[in-house]
């Protein structure tokens, strides 16, 4: 008598138990590294840099506890981003005022999202027998000339924090779909909390979820 498959033998793989997904996370960072490379050599620009980080006491200070509370009751410049603030003063206490290591550090957090872009897309598509459209897409958004201004302007980095989290969002809101889990519903709370305090243009987000609800999670959508 032939046994069922257990729910287990039914679940597809994760992702990252399949190698094209290695080689293609692999060719995501070096693309984006190779191409992002020349930053390192850049200084601050006069737009925004000054104010953000060059002349902000707050935060070329590093990481203090003063900063830190500065950090999440300052409307500096017109915005509340704590967490991007955070990070800057991060990158002061590690590495000074030396512009090039914070653009090599925006080189990092883009390469990073290319790779989670990747991951989500092929969780997405749950394919994991070609993973070469997830891949297209994540390199188009690695490579693409728009990206350069959040990689070699400084001040962009709360465009970086914001996707990071946004992609990790839409991970868990994802897997809260698919297995009903607490966890990842809460997560994906945290996680909406964590964009809005890296940039708040994520306040669109329940209607990108919207969307999501509809394509690619199909829920809610009209029967046939």
């Amino acid at each position: 008598m032939k046994r069922d498959p257990s729910p287990t033998e039914n679940r597809p793989a994760h992702p990252l138990a399949e190698r094209g997904t290695w080689i293609g996370l692999g060719l995501l960072i070096v693309a984006s590294v190779i191409v992002y490379a020349p930053v390192g050599d850049h200084g601050f620009v006069t737009y925004d840099d000054p104010e953000y980080i060059e002349d902000n006491p707050h935060v070329n200070g590093g990481l203090t506890l003063s900063g830190i509370g500065w950090a999440f009751t300052a409307f500096h410049s017109s915005n509340w981003h704590p967490l991007t603030w955070l990070s800057h003063m991060l990158d002061c206490e590690l590495f000074g005022l030396d512009a090039g290591k914070h653009h090599a550090m925006a080189v990092v957090w883009h390469a990073l999202n290319a790779c989670l872009l990747f991951l989500l897309l092929l969780q997405a598509r749950r394919a994991r027998d070609d993973t070469f459209p997830a891949f297209f897409v994540a390199a188009l958004f690695a490579l693409h000339p728009l990206r350069v201004e959040s990689v070699a302007w400084a001040s962009e980095r709360k465009d970086l924090l914001s996707a990071f989290f946004l992609f990790l969002l839409l991970m868990e809101y994802g897997r809260y779909v698919r297995t009903g889990s607490r966890r990842a519903w809460i997560a994906s709370i945290v996680l909406y909390a964590c964009g809005l305090a890296s940039k708040p243009m994520l306040v669109s987000v329940p209607v990108l979820l919207w969307m999501v609800e509809r394509w690619p999670l199909r829920r809610g959508a009209p029967a046939a």
